[in-house]
């Protein structure tokens, strides 16, 4: 029997990480509101504390640090044995260091990739193999970016990290569409968030607005319908795709 409303969560179960600030605790607050059980993973605790008491429904919190294969490895233990279920997946843990290509340290560049794409990879993989394990299938969501399909100066790094993310959820989800696990990527803009609303208030922030064809910047709640679709049944149909969200960014003409 088909759900009256098909963007309905309730009896789901939502990992989030990079959860404690940003994106990432929109996204555990609209998940929330629409009916799904979350668990809230991020080193900064204390502040997803106070997401938690925020939340509609219930909720679960774990220490996580995606660039840690053991940090990864107990949240899986924690989810199989306290929780058991893992429906959807919102991967959107990820750092930048904004700097030009001749001045990145190595440093640098490897911190990057082991946050945004092995990281990534990490939490995709551990969700897999409970998705498969469970044999209920699922949604993963990359969080990925415009910048995967453009470029912007000094963020090589962030860009290819975020780049190969998109192959990864491309490949993925073609592996595993048999297995009812659907992977689909979201890629937002320039959103406006508690982090990054103080740059965009200078010169220079402005004119990266000013580049944008809708000359504003997005809203986190600009970016609920698309996740919802995705992390929803009503995105069953749907897997191996990139939703852009960024006002009609990547589409300015050369």
């Amino acid at each position: 029997m088909e759900k009256e409303n098909p963007f309905d969560l309730s009896g789901k179960v939502a990992l989030i990480t990079g959860a404690s600030s940003g994106l990432g605790k929109h996204f555990a607050k609209t998940l929330s509101s629409n009916g799904a059980k979350t668990i809230l993973a991020a080193r900064r605790v204390e502040k997803m504390e106070k997401l938690q008491s925020e939340l509609k429904n219930d909720s679960f919190i774990v220490n996580l640090d995606v660039t840690s294969k053991e940090s990864v490895n107990s949240l899986k233990g924690e989810i199989e044995n306290t929780i058991g279920q893992l429906d959807i997946v919102i991967n959107n843990a990820g750092i930048s260091d904004p700097v030009r290509f001749k001045d990145i340290s190595e440093d640098s560049w490897l911190s990057i990739l082991e946050t945004n794409l092995n990281g990534a990879f990490r939490i995709a993989k551990m969700a897999t193999d409970i998705m498969l394990k469970n044999k209920d299938g699922g949604s993963i969501i990359n969080i990925a970016s415009i910048l995967a399909e453009r470029v912007g100066l000094n963020l090589a790094s962030y860009a290819s990290a975020k780049a190969a993310l998109v192959q990864l959820t491309k490949s993925m989800a073609l592996e595993l569409a048999r297995s009812n696990i659907r992977v689909n990527a979201l890629a937002p803009g320039y959103i406006l968030t508690e982090i990054n609303q103080d740059f965009f208030d200078t010169e220079e922030g402005q004119g990266y607005i000013s580049k944008i064809p809708m000359k504003r910047l997005g809203l986190e709640s600009e970016l609920d319908g698309a996740l919802l679709l995705l992390a929803s049944d009503a995105s069953s149909f749907m897997t191996g795709s990139v939703i852009t969200v960024d006002g009609g960014h990547v589409i300015n003409p050369l």
